[in-house]
């Protein structure tokens, strides 16, 4: 006779709340993380000055990732007991919704355009970062004793 190990277990002992709370969560959270980038989030309230109709819009950026997992299965659970069963879940995520300005929309009478937002401090940090990349290889170029150092070694191929 052969024994069999089976990894469902039998069906009373299946909580299918588990599996719908798990549902329920991640539905929530999805619903919740969308409407915050939805076009409300987009688009701001208009405002009216005068013949003026200004409409301020936003750049918006989310990402959003989770995973749920369940398990039962069977077999020893001591070396002196006898068969045991068991089962157990788990799971978790994370999300981050970012938005900025980005322009502004006015309507006059003479018609519509649309007018940028800059945003200075994204324009530094760039600057910054490339000026920072320009001088770590003009140094690099005036460093020719590690150059030479590794031509006569053959290091370089």
């Amino acid at each position: 006779m052969s024994e069999q190990n089976t990894l469902e277990p039998e069906e009373e002992e299946v909580e299918l709340a588990q599996g719908d709370q798990a549902l329920e969560v991640v539905e929530e959270t999805l619903g919740d993380f969308l409407a915050a980038a939805s076009v409300d989030a987009v688009y701001g309230q208009p405002v009216k000055k005068g013949d003026l109709l200004i409409i301020p819009a936003a750049e918006v950026v989310a990402g959003l990732g989770f995973g749920v997992g369940y398990g039962y299965g069977s077999g020893k659970a001591e070396e002196n007991s006898g068969e045991g069963t068991g089962g157990g879940g788990g799971g978790g995520g994370g999300g981050r919704v970012f938005s900025r300005p980005v322009a502004v929309i006015i309507a006059s009478p003479e018609g519509v355009r649309v007018e940028p937002v800059l945003d200075l401090t994204k324009i530094a940090l760039a600057g910054l970062t490339a000026g920072a990349f320009m001088v770590g290889m003009f140094l690099r170029l005036f460093t020719p004793k590690k150059a030479i150092k590794e031509l006569q070694e053959g290091e370089w191929g």
